[in-house]
């Protein structure tokens, strides 16, 4: 009796995804073959990817620290904390009372138009919205759920005893998913990789070669091992840092100013005094 056709590469493939992953590691490698067979390109892989860390990440794996929250004293008047609206260009922020545990309400930046167009009346305490507070072991995806339940974009973390822990908003938690959102206050693609504030500090993109880095600031830093200046600085950390942490690379300290679980990608640049240049 003649033995039976060979199954073509089709039939293997749906053979390869009818099989039931026994855990996460066997689900991924799964994943990957369906990418190796181009049944779906690398953007999908890596969305559902970040699909299955979100649930399970929690809160506290992506929230900004209370220390880098950027917030608003309900005691000060809007021409003293404008400047902090226009700075930051955020659109919502925490409002607190007498200090950074006792978060009183969300102010939206939209709402200073009312104060822009001259109200005589304008109240900020009146503009506030309500606070949602999140313990620190929120899953993510419930926090998804919630957020787009709820029409909320911002939470506030708290501890176990209570106290502020920092904020979740609802972009932070879908970069996870789908990487770094760009908006209109972020570097626009066509913009230079390297950007000098009125501090005098740069705002660099991980992306920028180190030899163009060099070129703009003068700077000697060595490009044997790294081309770029995200890869030197990841080099540096050893790992891959959040949002905010430092690290002194020689005449340089680098400030993480935005940054996803997978990539570095703007980074706050400013002389290092004590410094050599390598």
């Amino acid at each position: 009796m003649d033995d039976p056709p060979k199954p073509g590469w089709l039939e293997r493939v749906k053979a390869l995804l009818l099989r039931e992953p026994g855990d996460r590691e066997q689900l991924t490698a799964l994943l990957h073959s369906a990418f190796e067979h181009n049944l779906f390109d690398s953007d999908a892989l890596s969305m559902i990817e970040g699909v299955i860390q979100v649930s399970e990440m929690q809160a506290r794996d992506i929230m900004v620290p209370r220390s880098q929250m950027s917030v608003i004293d309900i005691s000060e008047t809007p021409d003293k904390f404008i400047p902090l609206v226009i700075e930051t260009a955020h659109s919502r922020f925490p409002v607190i009372e007498n200090d950074r545990n006792n978060v009183i309400g969300i102010l939206l930046a939209k709402d200073l138009l009312r104060f822009y167009a001259g109200e005589e009346e304008f109240d900020v305490r009146d503009m506030l919205r309500p606070v949602v507070f999140i313990p620190e072991s929120k899953r993510l995806n419930v926090l998804l759920k919630d957020f787009r339940t709820n029409r909320n974009h911002i939470a506030i973390v708290v501890d176990e005893y209570g106290g502020v822990a920092g904020l979740v908003t609802i972009e932070d938690v879908l970069e996870q998913i789908v990487g770094e959102i760009e908006d209109e206050h972020d570097f626009d693609e066509a913009e230079d990789n390297v950007v000098q504030d009125a501090n005098g500090h740069y705002r660099v993109k991980a992306i920028t070669e180190i030899s163009d880095f060099n070129e703009r600031l003068g700077a000697e830093l060595s490009d044997v091992d790294y081309d770029t200046i995200g890869g030197l600085v990841l080099h540096e950390f050893g790992r891959l840092p959040k949002r905010g942490e430092s690290v002194v690379v020689g005449a340089f300290r680098f400030t993480v100013l935005r940054a996803d679980s997978r990539r570095l990608y703007t980074l706050l640049v400013e002389r290092n005094s004590g410094g050599i240049g390598q």
